[in-house]
């Protein structure tokens, strides 16, 4: 894939650790900071992954030719016994045997096909609970902008149940964004593993975090739109 159209996992780990100091730097004691953090920590396993996951796992892919090697010996033996035998088996138990035999090179063949697949399973496996963390910290963050709302600008509009108001017009929009540019840096960050593993399970999954994170930011940027046009009391 031309490097131009390729995401690179540093470059988006740049930009994830550089919003968790601007985060610390505005709102050092705020849940968001701890979500973002941990967000950091993800991306920097997802390099690891992505590096696992781009790479042939050679012991493993020789350990299973390996074992398919010796049952294909195994049955090419028993075929040249069986032929070595044949005249001495009447019909019946030549029909008997014959379907023995298939009903063995089926499981062999199923047995083959859970080992060559053995590989992409493991990386997909992989995949799959780190784009579930993604997921989860998608929805954490929503959580976090949920009571962040914009209508709620002094104390004579609120009830003893409102959220309380801790930021500044300013500050909330700041949040605000923090919280968008996370939403679609954790789109990006999942799309990692599309890129390096385009499998239809996996495509689907990052699929769906796409989804929910651009969803996510239109969520936020309406408060932003609205925050912008209040004015001053």
């Amino acid at each position: 894939m031309n490097q131009l159209t390729k995401l690179e996992p540093e470059k988006i780990i740049d930009s994830v650790n550089k919003l968790e100091k601007r985060i610390s730097d505005r709102f050092p004691d705020s849940g968001l900071k701890k979500v973002c953090f941990e967000f950091l920590t993800l991306t920097e396993q997802t390099k690891k992954n992505i590096s696992y996951i781009s790479k042939p796992n050679i012991p493993l892919k020789i350990f299973s030719y390996l074992l398919i090697g010796i049952g294909l010996g195994g049955i090419i033996f028993s075929l040249s016994v069986i032929n070595f035998k044949v005249k001495t088996i009447d019909l019946e138990k030549l029909i008997s045997l014959s379907n023995g035999i298939l009903n063995n090179l089926f499981l062999i063949g199923a047995a083959f096909l859970f080992l060559i697949t053995t590989e992409s399973r493991t990386k997909r496996k992989r995949a799959i609970k780190s784009l579930h963390k993604l997921r989860v910290i998608s929805h954490v963050i929503d959580m976090h902008q949920l009571t962040k709302d914009p209508y709620i600008s002094n104390a004579d509009n609120a009830t003893k149940n409102s959220p309380i108001r801790l930021y500044s017009k300013f500050e909330l929009q700041r949040y605000l964004d923090y919280c968008s540019e996370a939403s679609a840096l954790i789109g990006k960050v999942a799309a990692l593993y599309a890129q390096s593993l385009p499998d239809s399970v996996i495509v689907s999954s990052v699929n769906e975090i796409e989804v929910l994170t651009t969803g996510l930011s239109r969520k936020i940027w309406q408060k932003i739109v609205v925050l912008q046009n209040i004015k001053p009391q």
